[in-house]
């Protein structure tokens, strides 16, 4: 399959507002190529050092400008808390061992010492490691890339025009760099966007469109539907439409066919329909397990549960094979 590097916002409006049969017609044409017999990757989410971020993320929960918001006392997890959730995680199914951080960028010395010890855990696991911890130098990605890193998580949010109505301490130019250093060092891209943030169509469309320019495109996809949290500035947002999400999954999919597009937050608002559709538009991944970095996710029956009426299969850590059900 031939890969594009040079979409244009016209053309991806086009597919987002394409009929939602042809849409999904493509998008599974295109994922049954990249993906036959749909294999699902579960992924696990763990919030190491929570609260206490200095960034204005209109969204978030962490953030220090909006402390109403996660009234319980920030943490850091320590070492052998994380590997004890990371086995828990492993031996629940998961793929996958995502750890963050509440920073704008990582912090060096013994915090960042303490990263470089769980991603070397983790891997010693058999499972894939990524980490969400903000901005980092050309140093620190090439240390966590000696250290195993698989993933360096890093999300665009939004499309450039937007960004800075959700974020003012950071520039979209900063959040490329960031994705340029994990990119430079070998470390695979993780790095998507949320929807319902006051965005435009079009705003989705120039998303999609950096994202896809990527060359090589980045492994990882994730689309998230904002979850509001009361006491930040978009905790009044109506839900997203169900649909708009399996839309962006299905284009997703159609730009980037090999990136595994990641279902992410927001499962718990959508019906198991709604989820099927996900699936059938082509996410190949999920968050598993009862709650993501603050905000809660569906539980590990209902998941099996979903993935069983799928009759998709999902991969265990290295080593340990595929388990199918349905």
């Amino acid at each position: 399959m031939k890969l594009r590097y040079d979409w244009t916002a016209q053309e991806v409006l086009h597919l987002l507002q394409a009929p939602l049969v042809d849409l999904l017609w493509q998008a599974q044409a295109v994922h049954r190529q990249v993906n036959p017999g749909y294999t699902v990757q579960l992924a696990s989410l763990l919030s190491v050092k929570t609260g206490g971020c200095s960034e204005d993320c209109a969204y978030c929960s962490q953030s220090a400008h909006h402390p109403q918001a996660l009234p319980t006392p920030a943490q850091t997890l320590s070492l052998e808390q994380v590997l004890e959730k990371a086995t828990a995680a492993k031996a629940a199914g998961a793929h996958r061992f995502c750890m963050g951080w509440a920073w704008r960028e990582i912090r060096n010395g013994p915090p960042f010492e303490a990263m470089v010890a769980m991603v070397q855990g983790v891997r010693a696991m058999g499972m894939e490691a990524c980490v969400t911890a903000g901005m980092l130098t050309d140093e620190q990605a090439q240390k966590l890339a000696a250290a195993g890193l698989t993933a360096y998580n890093h999300n665009l949010d939004t499309g450039p025009a937007h960004y800075n109505q959700v974020v003012t301490t950071r520039t979209y130019g900063d959040r490329l760099a960031t994705l340029q250093r994990v990119r430079r060092a070998g470390i695979t891209l993780c790095t998507g966007g949320i929807l319902g943030l006051g965005e435009t169509l079009q705003d989705r469309a120039e998303l999609l469109v950096v994202l896809a320019g990527m060359n090589p495109h980045p492994e990882s996809v994730p689309i998230n539907a904002l979850v509001p949290v009361e006491g930040t500035p978009l905790g009044e947002q109506p839900p997203v439409d169900p649909l708009e999400l399996v839309r962006m999954v299905a284009t997703a999919r159609i730009l980037m066919p090999r990136s595994r597009v990641r279902l992410s937050a927001g499962r718990t608002s959508l019906s198991r329909e709604a989820q099927l559709l996900c699936l059938l538009a082509g996410a190949d991944s999920i968050f598993y397990g009862d709650r993501l970095l603050t905000t809660p996710n569906p539980d590990v029956s209902r998941d099996q549960d979903l993935l069983q009426a799928a009759g998709v299969r999902w991969r265990q850590p290295h080593g340990d094979g595929e388990a199918s059900q349905g």
